[in-house]
Formats: structure tokens, sequence, C-alpha cells
């Protein structure tokens, strides 16, 4: 990790700034900010020929794609790296070390880990665990990118909506997303499909999820949305962006939106994601399913949301690779649009202005890709420290 003691300059790429993609731009670092964003045509007095040895640090970037670091609201990876096989437990620290690790190789330099607040031994994940992670977070101990928590209730769950409930004075939770997984709802069309998806198909693990399916079914839709109502009042209150979560009714995005829901993400149905659009939130989509081609599930496809223009953001939610392939993927857009999806969007969405931009003035985060044959990135600055460096 360099420090920031010295200029840095990276040159010779494709810039893609807010306006447009720059050929063989520049993008000039003091500090932890960024000073200068030019073209090749653009040269000022902080030309990097003119400097003597020494005097700055420089990153070659010719054949390369400079971008914003990028900006993950929903990324619940880290559960994973928890629970690397049934039965085996790594601790809190060590799970977020890696994940921040993984995180920086995949272009993301501004992290929602998303964790679950529910005891649901099927998924290995439990109260006390999510609140150990979010101790880790908060203590930001051997950390390069920078964390928050996007926590996630179950409001099916009496216990998940008393914990989350306790977090909105936390600073380290920036989002909590409100989600009913349940028979019948959103993206679990029935009681089998709720047992096979929400275990992955484990043995043991289905009949658990089956009895917790069944338990939930029996919660009325009343009290649902009174929870979601109650929920996002309170955390409203602290400043918690709060998101709802697969969506597929209009009418539920109403009741949401109208008690200060700001974020709709992954609606199942298109008319969903239309109504959150209509209502003014803002619509996240999961990036796996653009770069896939569609949902796993055969919920909603994410081209065809964009096509339909109602797709503000993209998250990594499962795959930390995929939010990156997601900027090359040609949806007939220009690739500004494409990388402010994953970039400078999601950081306006979280109240973060200060980022997510190749501009002066803004933080320096910054990636730089090789784009063939699969993206990849070959170098990382976060506020102005070059912190990962991958071949020559």
């Amino acid at each position: 990790m360099s420090e920031p003691t010295e200029p840095l300059v990276v040159s010779g790429g494709t810039v893609v700034a807010p306006d447009g993609a720059l050929d063989r731009g520049r993008v000039v670092v003091e500090g932890d900010r960024i000073a200068a964003v030019e073209s090749a045509d653009d040269r000022t007095a902080t030309d990097d020929r003119t400097a003597g040895p020494g005097e700055r640090r420089r990153i070659d970037a010719a054949g390369r794609v400079v971008l914003p670091g990028l900006v993950d609201l929903h990324g619940d990876e880290v559960e994973r790296y928890r629970f690397p096989r049934s039965g085996e437990r790594v601790d809190a620290a060590t799970a977020l070390a890696t994940a921040d690790r993984l995180a920086l190789a995949a272009g993301v330099t501004t992290k929602f880990d998303a964790i679950a607040f529910e005891d649901a031994p099927e998924k290995n994940r439990s109260i006390e665990g999510a609140t150990e992670l979010l101790e880790a977070v908060a203590d930001g101990v051997d950390l390069v990118a920078d964390h928050r928590v996007h926590a996630r209730c179950e409001v099916t769950d009496p216990a998940s909506v008393a914990a989350v409930g306790d977090l909105a004075d936390r600073p380290a939770v920036d989002i909590v997303s409100l989600m009913a997984h349940a028979p019948g709802r959103g993206q679990f069309e029935d009681a089998e499909a709720f047992a096979s998806r929400y275990a992955d198909g484990r043995g043991a693990a289905a009949d658990e999820a089956a009895r917790a399916g069944r338990e939930r079914s029996g919660v009325p839709e009343a009290t649902v949305r009174e929870r979601v109502a109650g929920l996002a009042a309170d955390l409203g209150e602290e400043d918690v962006l709060v998101a709802s979560h697969d969506d597929a009714d209009p009418a539920a995005v109403d009741h949401a939106v109208g008690h200060g829901v700001d974020l709709c993400e992954y609606p199942v149905s298109l008319a969903a994601a239309e109504r959150a659009t209509d209502r003014g939130a803002a619509t996240a989509m999961g990036a796996p399913n653009l770069v896939r081609g569609g949902s796993l599930w055969g919920n909603l496809d994410a081209r065809a949301a964009i096509d339909a223009g109602v797709v503000d953001l993209l998250c990594s939610d499962y795959r930390p690779q995929a939010l990156l392939a997601s900027v090359f993927v040609d949806t007939g857009e220009p690739l500004a649009r494409r990388v402010a999806r994953v970039t400078s969007e999601p950081a306006r969405v979280a109240g973060l202005g200060d980022r997510g931009r190749l501009e002066p003035g803004a933080r320096a985060d910054l990636v730089v890709v090789d784009p063939d044959p699969t993206p990849t990135v070959t170098r990382a600055v976060v506020a102005g420290r070059e912190v990962y460096r991958c071949g020559p």
C-alpha cells in the first residue's frame, strides 16, 4: 500500500469520465482527491512530462480502461467466506478481510456488506453471527476498501425485526433492506420452490427450509406491511437508506415507498420496477442477472429492465466479479452510462456524493482494467493510495 505523499498520475488509457470516455486520457491525484482529468489534447501544468524523477508516482494504463472505483450496495459473499463449508466457521475479522481483498480484485472500492440478521440454520445465519460481522466492519481492522453495513431484515421473523430495529443508530449501518421470504411471495412461487431455493437444495437443510416456509406463510400480509411501515419510519429518522426486496406486486411497492422506502432492489416483475420508477424510488438489479443474460430463477431479466429504462444501478448480489463484468456487457448504451450504473449512481443513492466519478475534487478511488479477454483489475487506488496490483 503506497502512501499518497506525492502526486499520482494514471495515464495512457481510456479514462471514463462522467461525460464520456477520453482516449489516452490522464487522471492526476493529489492526496486523497482527484486534482485533474485530462484528455490527450488537453495538457496543462500538471503534465507529467515536465516532472523531474521521483516527483510523481505513475501508472501506465496504455491499452486499458480507467474507471472510478466501483460502489457495491449489496454483496453478501462475506457470509460464505464465514462458512466456507457446512460445519466450518471462520472468525468474522478473517472472513471480512478475505472479502475485502477479493472486492478490490473485482474493482470494488466501496463495499456495503449485506448481512442477514435472522436465525436461519439452513442458511448458516444467526443474529449473533451477523452482529459479529457488523462489529468487524465497525472496527475496520485490516481493511483496505471502504466498508459499510447493509443489514438485511426478514420481516416475517419477529426476532429479525427486533434486532434490526435496534441497529438504527449504529454508525456502521447505512442501508437496511426489508424482505419477506416466504412461499407465495416474491421469487418463491410456492412451498416447494421456497424449500429448494432457500436451502440451495441441500437435503437436511431443505427440510429445515420447508419448516421455515410453513412458519413464514402463517404471517398475515397486514402484519408484514405493518412491520415494513414501522421499520421504514424508524430507520428513516436515523438517515438510514431503506430498501424493499424482491417486490413482485406494484401495490407492495406503493406501500413501501409511501412509508419511506427509497430503493427497490431486485424487483421480480417489470410492473414492480416500473412502479418504483414512477414513484421516484431508485431501482437496483443484480449484475449476475445481466452478465448471465437472464435471471437464475426466471424472474425479471435485468437487460429487459434496462431496455425499459427502469434500472438505476447494479449490485454484485452474490458474485463480486459480475459488477465489473457488467460494464462490458453491450446494452446499446454509451460506456459512461454503463459505468455510472456501478459507480456514481449507487454512490448517489447511498448519499456518498464524494465518490464514483473521475472528476476534480472527487475522492481518488479508481481502478485500471485490462478488458480482454476477461475484464481484470490490474491496479486499484483507494483514497489516493495504490492498494492493489496484479501483473506488470
